[in-house]
């Protein structure tokens, strides 16, 4: 026995009850040991990108899907212009979300699939054609509410026209079904969708139904066609594309007028159901006949109570008087209370402009004046004697420092005829004659000799 076959054994051998979390753990433990690392290749489909980071999306073929959780760390690595519908092979574990008891998958890298040219080609086409306007709303025409006549565009032996046959037939036998045959698939289908498009176009159908049934996306890829989508939006009959099951998207069903996500869908757009029309018809009579009863309840009850509103004119005329008298007593006592109000205000103003009279403020000024001229002797007298003694103070600072001061205790000073202070012995010369400046007059001098002599500093 190997070593899947003893978890089973184990497994099935249990006797113990379980809670709920026990039984999710051990499955979870169980996917992870016998699945440890796989690859699937499969189509992306709902993308959520939180904010977390991680990135959560389905992986779905034709007949099954598995959820998938790309945490934040691995997304990081991952190249690829991730988007909905696009075929990649994903690596992971499989494991179990314990808190829901969901089976997923544990992704950690992801890498293009087989068709990832051929999602390219379709995303640059799709922007081509949206770039042109022809997926713009305006364009979009209406589908007839009544069609009696429908042209259907499909393969005559797949398993879409039959779908479309069953619902006509059921919900509304009496509309006619034109089947303009065409191949839906390989490399003649675009061509052939393209020839069928325009003969339908010109056989005055009131709607024209392009269909086909589900398939990968190269079974698909004849409604992805340049030519296929050019001739849709050339078509002046109103079309509804049916490709593929619901999830499918194709360039056709972006330039037709309505896209239905089944042929199922599209023929019940244009077949209105017999029985729904007939109870909705029950149903409308029976209404209008509730609404006729109400409606006459309601203008008798109207009646009932105008007739008692009617009044003499007399009545109408006093109430109207009565209501004349009301205004002009209420007229009179607002006009005496604004006449009060002016009164008030005029009062107030009288006193503030008494308040403010020019007498008064000449009178404040006038007293203003008489303080000033008091204190302008005061401040003269002040400043004379500040400025007194300055002055007496600078005279003495000068005498000390004055020539005068040093000629008064016997000193003179010696000019020579220019008038130039003599300092030196050197500055004389025999014959000379000098100015002596004494505290008192001046003596005319002569130099005899410039023989140095010194004085005693002391007699």
């Amino acid at each position: 026995m190997n070593n899947d076959d003893a978890i089973f054994q184990r497994l099935s051998t249990e006797r113990d009850v379980l809670t709920v979390s026990q039984l999710n753990a051990r499955a979870r433990s169980l996917l992870e040991e016998v699945f440890p690392r796989v690859w699937v290749e499969g189509e992306l489909s709902n993308l959520a990108r939180p904010s977390s980071g991680h990135l959560y999306f389905t992986l779905k073929d034709s007949g099954a899907q598995v959820r998938c959780a790309l945490f934040r760390q691995n997304a990081a690595r991952i190249r690829l212009d991730l988007r909905d519908g696009l075929l990649v092979q994903a690596r992971g574990r499989v494991s179990l979300y314990e808190g829901r008891g969901d089976y997923q998958m544990i992704i950690d890298s992801l890498e293009p699939a087989g068709d990832g040219a051929l999602r390219q080609a379709f995303e640059a086409l799709k922007a081509k054609l949206q770039g042109e306007g022809l997926f713009a709303a305006e364009r979009k025409r209406p589908l007839p509410s009544h069609a009696t006549r429908i042209g259907v565009i499909t393969s005559p032996s797949g398993a879409a026209v039959r779908d479309i046959i069953s619902v006509f037939g059921r919900r509304a036998p009496f509309i006619e079904l034109v089947i303009s045959p065409t191949a839906v698939q390989g490399r003649e289908a675009a061509p052939q969708i393209v020839r069928a498009l325009e003969r339908a176009d010109r056989a005055g159908f009131d709607a024209l139904i392009l269909a086909r049934g589900g398939g990968s996306l190269e079974d698909l890829w004849p409604f992805n066609e340049e030519m296929v989508a050019r001739a849709i939006a050339a078509c002046q009959t109103p079309i509804i594309s049916a490709v593929g099951h619901e999830t499918d998207v194709s360039i056709s069903d972006f330039v037709a007028d309505l896209r239905a996500p089944t042929p199922s869908a599209a023929a019940e757009l244009l077949s209105p159901d017999t029985q729904a029309m007939l109870a909705q018809l029950q149903r409308s009579h029976r209404q209008l006949q509730q609404c006729m009863k109400v409606r006459l309840a309601r203008e008798n009850l109207r009646l009932d109570n105008l007739r008692r509103r009617l009044r003499h004119p007399g009545e109408r005329l006093a109430q109207q008087s009565q209501h004349l008298d009301e205004l002009d007593m209420r007229l009179q006592r607002a006009w005496r209370h604004r006449l009060e109000q002016r009164q008030q205000q005029l009062i107030n103003l009288r006193g503030r402009l008494q308040h403010q009279h020019p007498e008064r403020l000449l009178r404040v000024l006038h007293e203003r004046l008489e303080q000033l001229r008091q204190r302008l002797p005061r401040a003269m007298n002040l400043q004379v004697q500040q400025r007194r003694q300055r002055l007496e103070s600078a005279a003495q600072g000068l005498h000390l420092i004055s020539p005068l001061a040093t000629l008064g205790r016997g000193y003179s000073i010696l000019l020579d005829q220019q008038g130039k202070a003599i300092r030196s012995q050197q500055d004389t010369q025999p014959g000379q004659q000098l100015q002596a400046h004494l505290a008192e007059g001046q003596l005319t001098l002569r130099v005899e000799s410039e023989q140095p002599h010194t004085l005693p500093l002391l007699d």
